[in-house]
């Protein structure tokens, strides 16, 4: 998107985590109607490796919160892909509270 000469965009839309979050909801998605047996069948067509596959799609246990931010471009500033991927506790308020950096999700 090409904006008017002085204009700024407020969004810090972060396109590899976007993209990550798009795969990960989509081979869960392809998982769960039982079109491939196994996360190395589907590796296989997706041309990943099963470990890759499995760190991607645990992106799909985030909190609904941080998935709609990251849409929305308003996530965290200490939340990227490779923070996301690390040790993410299981409790949905636990990871608002460990990507709660410097600025708070939009409502």
């Amino acid at each position: 998107m090409q904006l008017p000469d002085g204009a700024f965009s407020q969004s810090k839309m972060d396109n590899t985590l976007v993209k990550a979050l798009a795969r990960a909801f989509r081979w869960k998605r392809i998982l769960e109607s039982g079109e491939f047996a196994t996360i190395r069948e589907l590796a296989e067509r997706e041309g990943v490796t099963p470990s890759f596959l499995t760190r991607i799609l645990r992106l799909t246990l985030l909190a609904p919160e941080i998935v709609t931010a990251v849409l929305d471009g308003t996530q965290f500033v200490d939340l990227t892909l490779k923070t996301a991927m690390q040790h993410c506790p299981g409790e949905w308020t636990a990871q608002v509270s460990k990507f709660n950096g410097r600025e708070e999700l939009e409502s």
